[in-house]
């Protein structure tokens, strides 16, 4: 799940708001998730008091082969360094090496009615596709993804359409805590930044790529190579007009201007022109080119990354500790209105 979600370092002189952003280990990103969303992340944390994690407790509501989860968190955790998230600048942590965040969870979860949780729509949609294992963690999941928020008194969220429901509950949850017991947490609200690209399959444009699809041409990962991308941008649908321009009825064409858009800067008039009296074979290239061009730095340094495994486990560990002095203090702050003895 691509998540999520918010928040903030340490006090920043400036006092900057505070934004998190979290992303599941649920395998290499595509195109769309890049061009979405992690291509914007570097921009927020030069405008905020910002941390990003890798939210590898989310990912275990669904069954996970150990070993492959293992390697997933430090890729992705790779990725955000690769994606020029900066260490000295942004809290970069991997979520299960913050304690805070399972023992926030619990003390939420008893501040959550049953009925909320029933009538989110991920745990019906979840608990359709994973029938055989609808457990107690994919129910409450949204109560954790609360905390993940709330630990960091995030002021801002950036959530996609279908994590507004997750920022509902977790505002409610908020609200509900601090009427009984006085102010506690910060009442996040949504972050409406700049949009990425909504990139869709390349096979099937009325669909949103997905690294879940069957069709491997349906889909541009990350980390796929020059000649792969370029394969399965030529064979991308388009339609039989021939003609270079966004409109009604040309799903395919749409789609691939705006990913060419979103690696070029070029608006989708400026596109046109330049397309002009040419077919889509030479558009198609282009757009290829473009896409090999906006994701070979972000791949060098991924493999940079990778080749050092140990500068990724102190990153991590840098992370984790400045995370944890920020989240535990929220922690007992709870904790202690609630009545518990503190060591």
């Amino acid at each position: 799940m691509e998540e999520k979600i918010i928040i903030p370092g340490a006090e920043s002189p400036e006092k900057k708001k505070k934004i998190l952003s979290c992303i599941q280990p649920s395998g290499i990103p595509t195109l769309g998730n890049y061009l979405g969303a992690l291509k914007n992340w570097k921009t927020l944390s030069d405008d905020f008091d910002s941390a990003f994690a890798v939210a590898d407790l989310h990912a275990i509501t669904v069954r996970q082969d150990p070993q492959k989860l293992r390697k997933q968190i430090m890729e992705v955790f790779a990725l955000l360094l690769a994606i020029g998230l900066d260490p000295e600048k942004s809290i970069i942590f991997i979520q299960s090496h913050v304690p805070a965040h399972a023992q926030l969870a619990w003390v939420l979860n008893c501040y959550t009615q049953f009925g909320e949780m029933s009538r989110m729509t991920q745990f019906k949609d979840k608990s359709q596709s994973h029938a055989d294992n609808v457990n107690v963690g994919l129910f409450s999941y949204p109560v954790l993804m609360a905390a993940d928020i709330l630990l960091y008194q995030a002021d801002l969220v950036p959530v996609g359409a279908d994590q507004k429901q997750h920022l509902e509950i977790a505002r409610d949850i908020a609200n509900r805590f601090n009427g009984i017991y006085g102010k506690t947490f910060t009442i996040p609200d949504p972050y409406i930044g700049k949009q990425g690209a909504r990139v869709m399959s390349l096979q099937d444009p009325t669909k949103k790529m997905s690294k879940s699809d069957p069709n491997p041409k349906s889909y541009v990962s990350v980390f796929d190579t020059p000649e792969t991308i370029m394969k399965k941008i030529r064979s991308a649908v388009t339609d039989s007009e021939g003609g270079v321009y966004y409109g009604e009825g040309k799903d395919g064409v749409n789609n691939l201007m705006g990913i060419y858009s979103c690696c070029t800067g070029l608006d989708y008039e400026q596109i046109a022109n330049e397309f002009q009296g040419k077919g889509y074979g030479d558009f198609k290239n282009a757009v290829g080119e473009a896409v090999v061009e906006e994701l070979r730095p972000v791949r060098e340094r991924y493999d940079m990354y990778m080749k050092d495994q140990a500068y990724l486990k102190e990153m991590a560990a840098k992370g984790a500790a400045t995370a944890s002095r920020i989240a535990d203090r929220t922690l007992q702050k709870a904790m202690k209105k609630c009545g518990f003895v503190l060591p």
